[in-house]
């Protein structure tokens, strides 16, 4: 696709999924428009690696007849030029089919994108500079709420070990690579263009993107990436009938997939969206093989290796989400017990906090006074996404701090 900003859209009548002709220094490919708020006025951009005709099944093989995805783009490119050209035309080829994103999936409606717009401040809390210097607690005044206050018992303390996750929005770039590495790491299947224009992406770990302001010329924009936030008092466990999703000593937000009957009870009650269920054998039916389908057939034992042998491969029916890569802690805890040592602080990476370029994502144990995340779960800009609502999640957000230049706004 070529995403383009609003005015760019309205002088030429497209909308998203139009089909048009991009042409650069005589080269021309055909793709689908992309429209976006808070783009740069006059200014397209195509993602390079699609329409490849060798990266096989999934990306397109042209000797078994597999058809490419996408278009290339590097018809386009030119070494002395950069990552960047200009005099680029746009022509409009046709209507086409509305492209199908995981973005404002849960806004059903104008009423559900008027929510948002008007909780944008709670759930993406930021300020300028002159504010923070001022009040740095600032973030944790954008809501206004009674006491929490627990109604049974009093909060598990967990006297060992407390995994928790900082991110830091100022870092955050919305590129999601972390959702890239999530999927790779954690067998997560591919359920395509139609599952995804119907809600059931299966990702663990999504970016969602805000726009802030009505005016397409001057709206901003913010990332967010959220994971399962492992709440200490879930509201997913207390209406699972199976006992299929519950704490774990280390405060862990554990799924027990052989418990699962998929009433999706959890999901439904999750506040957060992030849990995903297995409407179908989605792996199965992409890849035609898992490492635990019988075969001869050398071929297919190759394709199995896609997948992470540490990590269950789920199937239909099965309820699924983030597990703070609990693999990774697991074996990072056999091989300090090995060497009879404790687990040192930044031993343990998740995938997403592993792969993230700007280093926005911290992980690590929250009982550790001199760990990295504690420290900064203790920032007076650090806070809770609907921490209102007495979940007490384990994973915070630093917020973000504009020092726009003056003479740029």
């Amino acid at each position: 696709a070529v995403t383009m900003p609003m005015a760019v859209a309205e002088q030429l009548g497209l909308k998203d999924g139009h089909l048009v002709d991009l042409e650069v220094g005589g080269a021309s490919i055909r793709l689908r428009a992309l429209v976006v708020l808070a783009a740069a006025p006059g200014c397209l951009e195509v993602t390079l690696g699609y329409g490849r005709t060798r990266a096989g099944r999934v990306g397109g093989l042209d000797t078994e007849g597999i058809a490419p995805v996408g278009a290339n783009a590097y018809r386009l490119w030119k070494s002395e030029q950069g990552f960047w050209a200009t005099g680029a035309s746009l022509r409009a080829a046709g209507e086409g089919p509305r492209l199908p994103v995981s973005q404002d999936n849960y806004a059903i409606d104008q009423l559900g994108r008027r929510g948002v717009e008007e909780r944008l401040g709670q759930i993406v809390r930021e300020g300028t500079l002159a504010e923070y210097r001022e009040k740095p607690r600032f973030v944790h005044d954008k809501v206004h709420h009674p006491p929490l206050l627990n109604l049974w018992v009093p909060p598990v303390s967990y006297e060992g070990r407390k995994w928790g996750m900082s991110i830091d929005l100022n870092k955050c770039i919305g590129c999601s690579a972390c959702v890239t590495a999530c999927q790779a790491e954690n067998n997560i299947p591919v359920t395509g263009p139609e599952a995804v224009s119907m809600g059931r992406e299966m990702l663990w770990l999504r970016v969602d993107r805000y726009y802030k302001g009505e005016n397409p010329a001057t709206a901003e924009v913010a990332f967010q990436p959220m994971p399962c936030q492992h709440c200490e008092n879930a509201p997913c466990e207390q209406v699972c009938p199976v006992g299929a999703t519950m704490h774990s000593s280390e405060g862990l937000n554990d799924m027990v997939y052989n418990r699962c009957i998929g009433t999706r009870y959890c999901s439904n009650n999750c506040p957060y969206k992030v849990r995903r269920f297995n409407y179908f054998n989605y792996n199965l039916d992409v890849i035609g093989m898992t490492p635990y389908t019988p075969t001869d057939d050398p071929k297919m034992k190759i394709k199995a290796m896609v997948f992470n042998p540490e990590v269950t491969v789920r199937s239909r029916g099965v309820m699924e989400k983030c597990t703070f890569c609990v693999q990774r802690i697991q074996n990072a805890k056999i091989k300090a017990k090995n060497q009879k040592r404790p687990i040192q602080d930044g031993e343990i990476k998740t995938a997403c906090q592993e792969t993230c370029p700007t280093e926005a994502i911290v992980f690590g144990d929250l009982n550790d006074p001199k760990s990295e995340v504690a420290r900064l779960h203790g920032k007076p800009r650090s806070y809770a996404v609907l921490g209102e609502l007495n979940n007490r999640p384990r994973v915070q957000y630093l917020a973000r701090i504009k020092n726009p230049n003056p003479e740029l706004v």
